[in-house]
């Protein structure tokens, strides 16, 4: 295992970390008694086989269902100093609702205390605020980290880099987790203000949001070789310096394999990723245009200035990655969340597009006359079944 100086935490952190949102048994509390054996002892051999690697860093939350309960069948046979432990739980305006669930983390994992504790889901203004006003949650963490039951505090977010930025320069946080890949580099502004401050930076799931790699489509994975997609994937973050780990969201133990193969290409990354960068770029403009490609995000509405909050910049996206590289069963996945996703994925469809007065909300954007077509366009090739995060499920 290659490791990482996390920031100004200053734990050595390794370059992938165990992420616990997959190998539970399920989304909701349960008792301890009613998760199957084998289930068990799958997620028990998936903790055992990362300590191994030096995968150390295992990861979880309030949110994750029986995920804390089952790691606290496993985590207290290992030496405490060996692991660094995060969970993360929800801002909530009742501070005493927010105590409640730490301790009841705290509990379920039978530790005496966690190494990293995030605020999870600082997504909008309304998140932050409840975060880090006078007497809000954050507030409360500095006690639990006076008390010595957290040591470092950070926050994971799925929000607008804005909002994302506006936590960081609080400088009250020491670390992040978000969300950052190759088909999504929206959030590099925000990993750049991260480093500023000396924070540590996490990358949520860049092998299932970041494209479904596991599953990758066969020109995708063409464009790739000689890599796999998810490796490409993982060399392209890595190769980024102040990116420190990546999730993988194990649901058994051979899941590590893959991402191995990452270890002894980092050296060489120079080498290995600009021809893979420029196929995937050529394969656009040939597709999709040259203009097109470097342009068509420019002056988009967020969400919530756009009638019928149709999340336009998502939209588009989605539809390029199904057109240029045929990621369509990604894009539909992602696609079918809107109008579920809370604030976890906010705004609504294009459903509605012949209805909506587009016309001030793109009168900036350079493709205003194409985007309604391409917003139809892309409903007709995208829209199924409404899915639901999986915390919902």
């Amino acid at each position: 295992m290659l490791y990482r100086r996390f920031g100004r935490t200053e734990l050595k952190m390794p370059v992938f970390s165990c992420g616990g949102m997959r190998y539970q048994y399920k989304w909701q509390d349960v008792p301890q008694w009613q998760v199957p054996r084998d289930r068990q002892e799958n997620l028990e051999a998936t903790i055992r086989r990362a300590v191994e690697l030096g995968i150390n860093h295992i990861e979880t939350a309030r949110g994750y269902g029986s995920s804390e309960m089952q790691l606290g069948r496993i985590l207290p046979t290992f030496e405490r100093e060996e692991l660094i432990v995060q969970t993360k739980v929800n801002p909530k305006a009742d501070v005493k609702e927010f105590q409640r669930d730490f301790e009841k983390s705290l509990k379920n994992l039978r530790l005496d205390y966690v190494d990293l504790l995030a605020i999870h889901g600082i997504n909008n203004p309304e998140l932050l605020h409840d975060s880090i006003r006078p007497g809000g949650c954050l507030e409360f963490v500095h006690k639990l980290q006076a008390q010595g039951k957290v040591k470092f505090i950070g926050f994971s977010t799925h929000g607008a880099t804005d909002i994302i930025i506006q936590a960081i320069n609080t400088n009250q946080f020491d670390y992040v987790n978000l969300h950052w890949y190759y088909v999504n580099q929206a959030n590099w502004t925000a990993i750049e203000a991260a480093t500023r401050l000396d924070m540590g930076v996490f990358i949520i799931s860049p092998s299932n949001k970041g494209g479904m790699l596991y599953e990758p489509p066969e020109k995708l994975v063409e464009l790739c070789k000689p890599l796999s997609p998810m490796v490409f994937n993982d060399l392209f973050c890595l190769s980024h310096s102040q990116v420190h780990t990546l999730s993988v969201g194990a649901a058994k133990p051979q899941d590590f394999d893959e991402h191995l193969k990452t270890l002894d290409l980092l050296d060489n990354a120079s080498e290995i990723l600009p021809d893979i960068l420029a196929r995937l770029e050529e394969e656009a403009i040939a597709v999709m245009g040259e203009d097109w490609v470097k342009t068509w995000h420019v002056n988009l509405p967020t969400y919530d200035k756009t009638p019928g909050h149709v999340n336009i910049p998502v939209i588009l996206w989605l539809r390029n990655l199904a057109v240029a590289y045929d990621m369509l069963d990604y894009a539909k996945m992602r696609y079918n969340l809107l109008g579920n996703g809370g604030h976890w994925f906010p705004g609504s469809q294009a459903d509605k597009i012949s209805q909506l007065d587009l016309q001030e909300c793109l009168s900036r954007s350079p493709h205003a006359d194409k985007i309604p077509r391409f917003l139809t366009e892309a409903h007709e090739m995208l829209a199924g079944e409404a899915r639901q995060r999986l915390s919902q499920s």
